[in-house]
């Protein structure tokens, strides 16, 4: 990874102000729930001020019954807390070789928090879907206008869809970590759909629309999108379910190590649609490979952290360590970057280089 000077705000990394794009310093990974004030915060857009009296969630399209409903009362609603796992879709971008266009994100545009708020299925069920519904549209308060030549002209909200049957899966958070959601990160309302990459866990969420053809938004295609071949075609495709990986958090890249010591190597790793089985841990480069130690128990749609004792060698010199997920699917990481996948679901095998001294 290029390593670069990096201005810090509140304790992370800045890696855009306007919009802003912060990061969290992923050698500070400690436990397994991230700290509000430590996970990331990606913008497209300026952050909208909402004053949750005024602020309303509609439900429409394709529905027996359009629903508006107040902050208040979403509180009055059944509630669920559950961990999950959020990572920006170009989380590691910073790896890439040669560089592309985007925000430069190192290893921590990803964390885990206990969010607590309504299934979106009592809302759907209360609105009454009507039989030939394929997809939900999630509409942010978020927006203006794209600097694309192939945006539509005016401004636009950052919208996403989501297929009818992972709907039954996405809660709309209002707490995080126990507290209300913080502006950065979606107050009043946000969708947390488990399991993708977090552009569909739409921010300042403010409309639902039901809808019985599949939805062609901006961030639906042109971006938030990948290469898919089929023989000889290729298909642009919306990003979707997150991809599995390991990464390093301690030591990190760069850092000076005793030589002939013992050093714990830690790190977190996550999959989608399954769970993490297996962390192996190369200290040489990719050469040989020993089994990690799993911590805690596996929990859906979160994140397993990761430890191993290493051993350094007597002799000063660069080591390059490098962490592979198995997840229960059987799926590892590949070695290569799949180059259809542009600037996105970047996973494969990323290697941090320490100083034995």
């Amino acid at each position: 990874m290029e390593k670069q000077s990096q201005q810090l705000r509140a304790g992370k990394i800045v890696r855009g102000e306007d919009p802003l794009n912060l990061e969290m310093p992923f050698e500070t990974l400690r436990d397994f729930i991230t700290p509000t004030e430590s996970f990331y915060v990606r913008t497209h857009f300026p952050i909208p001020k909402i004053d949750k009296k005024d602020w309303r969630l509609r439900i429409q399209g394709e529905v027996e019954n359009p629903l508006e409903l107040r902050y208040d009362d979403l509180l009055k609603m059944e509630a669920r807390t559950t961990p999950v796992t959020l990572e920006c879709a170009g989380n590691n971008r910073n790896f890439l070789d040669p560089k592309v266009k985007g925000v430069q994100w190192g290893l921590g545009a990803v964390g885990t928090a206990n969010w607590t708020g309504v299934p979106l299925s009592i809302l759907l069920d209360g609105a009454g879907v009507k039989p030939q519904s394929r997809e939900v549209i999630l509409e942010g308060a978020d927006g203006g206008a794209l600097g694309d030549a192939k945006a539509p002209t005016g401004n636009l909200k950052f919208a996403r869809s989501i297929p009818l049957a992972k709907a039954k899966d996405v809660l709309l958070a209002y707490k995080m970590n126990d507290a209300d959601l913080p502006p950065e990160n979606g107050f009043p309302l946000r969708a947390i759909v488990p399991g993708w990459y977090a552009m569909a866990s739409i921010k300042w969420l403010q409309r639902i629309i039901v809808t019985d053809r599949p939805f062609t938004g901006y961030y639906q295609t042109l971006d938030y999108a990948f290469w898919k071949r089929r023989g000889d075609i290729a298909e642009l495709t919306p990003l979707s379910e997150l991809q599995i990986k390991a990464e390093i958090a301690q030591p990190s890249e760069g850092e000076l190590v005793a030589g002939n010591s013992n050093v714990r190597v830690r790190g977190a790793a996550w999959t989608s649609g399954a769970e993490i089985t297996k962390v192996d841990l190369s200290t040489d480069g990719g050469l040989t490979w020993n089994e990690a130690k799993l911590i805690g128990e596996a929990k859906p749609n979160a994140w397993r952290l990761w430890e191993f004792d290493w051993k350094t060698p007597a002799k000063p010199g660069k080591q390059i360590l490098v962490a592979r997920a198995t997840d229960s699917n059987g799926r590892t990481q590949p070695v290569e970057r799949d180059p259809d996948r542009g600037t996105y679901m970047i996973n494969h095998l990323l290697p941090i280089e320490v100083e034995v001294c």
